[in-house]
């Protein structure tokens, strides 16, 4: 369960940036991820909602999350194609040369706060 690291991580970035910021309280935290990322979304929450509910700094703040498609782009042929529909696999010319270019991040896009 690497959802609740990643939680983890988050938490000592927005201390960091509360505490640079001179913020009192976190109001939400809104992340862009990738729908290949690996994050188990359902998860995700609940851990942010346990870890959260334990520094005052976070307590009651929500997280939003903003689903990121996955896109490949295949060295062959040039062009770029939904990575979860197709595979490694261009959909265009069949070429396996291929490699993501997007939808394996976890972004904090916006911090709502005090």
């Amino acid at each position: 369960m690497h959802e609740m690291g990643i939680i983890l991580h988050l938490a000592k970035t927005l201390e960091e940036t509360a505490e640079e910021e001179h913020l009192t309280k976190i109001g939400s935290v809104t992340l862009e991820v990738g729908e290949v990322s690996g994050i188990m979304t359902d998860l995700f929450k609940d851990c942010w909602e346990y870890f959260s509910a334990k520094k005052d700094l976070l307590r009651g703040s929500e997280l939003k999350l903003v689903t990121l498609p996955a896109v490949t782009f295949c060295e062959s042929c040039r062009q770029e194609y939904e990575t979860v529909k197709f595979g490694k696999t261009c959909p265009f010319c069949g070429s396996t040369e291929t490699y993501l270019v997007r939808g394996n991040e976890c972004i904090i896009k916006e911090i709502e706060a005090e």
